[in-house]
C-alpha cells in the first residue's frame, strides 16, 4: 500500500508506524511541512494518509501558511474514502477538518498516563485484543469535539476523547501510540521546556526517562491495530 505522512516537525516522525511498514512491505512519501518546497501529493496516488503531532495549533493559519491546505487535503482523503489516521495534533488536524472544534484542554498531559477504552470499542475487532485501561504517552495541551459520526475510543481521567473512529476508516488518536524511544528523546530535548509549567498531569523529564520501557510494551498492542485497521 501506499502511506502518505504528513510530518510537522523535523523531530518528530512515523516511529513505530515506520517499522511496521518495513515489515509489510508498504511505500511511504511524506510532506515535510517543516521545509520551504513541500510537496502535497494528489489524492489518487495515495492509498493511506497519516498525520503526526507537532507543537502548532490547527487555527494558526496566519503563522503557518501550510495548515489551510493541510486541513483541506485530509478533508479530501476522507471524502475519497481514503483511510486516514491522525496522531496528537494530527488527529486535532482532522476533528478540525470535520467542522468541529479544537480548544485548550483544562489540564495539559504531559508523560505516561492511562487511558480506559469504551466497552463497546473492545467489540469491535480493530480493537478487542486490547485490555480496558493500557499506559500511553501524551503530551498535549488541546483536545476536540467529536464529529457526529465518530464513535469515542478511549479517554482518561482528565480528557474525555482520546480518540475516535469513523466507520472503521477514520482513526483519530490524541495520545502517541507510534512513539518509540528515539522520538521521545529528542521531544525531551526540543520541546522540555514545557515540562516546567505546573500542571496535576505533567511529569518531569526524569520520570519520563524513567517510564520509557512502555512504549517498547505497548508497540505489539499498536501493531496489531495497524495489522486490522490498514489492512
Amino acid at each position: 500500500m501506499r502511506i502518505h505522512c504528513f510530518q510537522h516537525v523535523s523531530f518528530e516522525g512515523l516511529g513505530y508506524i515506520a517499522d511496521w511498514a518495513k515489515e509489510n512491505n508498504h511505500q511511504i512519501s511524506y510532506t515535510y511541512f517543516f521545509e520551504k518546497n513541500f510537496q502535497i501529493p494528489s489524492i489518487e496516488n495515495i492509498d493511506i494518509l497519516i498525520v503526526l503531532g507537532g507543537y502548532m495549533n490547527v487555527d494558526e493559519e496566519e503563522k503557518f501558511e501550510w495548515l489551510k491546505p493541510e486541513k483541506e487535503f485530509i478533508k479530501r482523503a476522507i471524502d475519497a474514502q481514503k483511510k486516514v489516521m491522525g496522531i496528537c495534533l494530527g488527529s486535532q488536524l482532522i476533528s478540525s477538518a470535520l467542522g468541529c472544534r479544537v480548544y485548550a484542554n483544562e489540564n495539559k498531559e504531559i508523560g505516561f498516563f492511562p487511558v480506559s477504552f469504551a466497552q463497546e470499542i473492545l467489540q469491535n475487532q480493530i480493537f478487542n485484543h486490547l485490555k480496558k485501561e493500557i499506559l500511553v504517552f501524551q503530551w498535549h495541551g488541546d483536545t476536540f469535539d467529536m464529529p457526529s459520526q465518530a464513535v469515542r475510543i478511549a479517554s482518561s481521567n482528565v480528557c474525555k476523547d482520546q480518540g475516535y473512529i469513523i466507520d472503521n476508516q477514520v482513526l483519530a488518536l490524541q495520545f502517541h501510540w507510534e512513539m518509540n524511544e528515539t522520538i521521545l528523546k529528542e521531544m525531551l530535548i526540543h520541546d522540555g521546556n514545557e515540562l516546567e509549567e505546573k500542571g496535576i498531569c505533567i511529569q518531569s523529564k526524569e520520570k519520563i526517562k524513567e517510564m520509557m520501557p512502555v512504549l517498547e510494551q505497548n508497540k505489539h498492542d499498536f501493531f496489531q491495530l495497524l495489522d486490522k485497521f490498514f489492512l
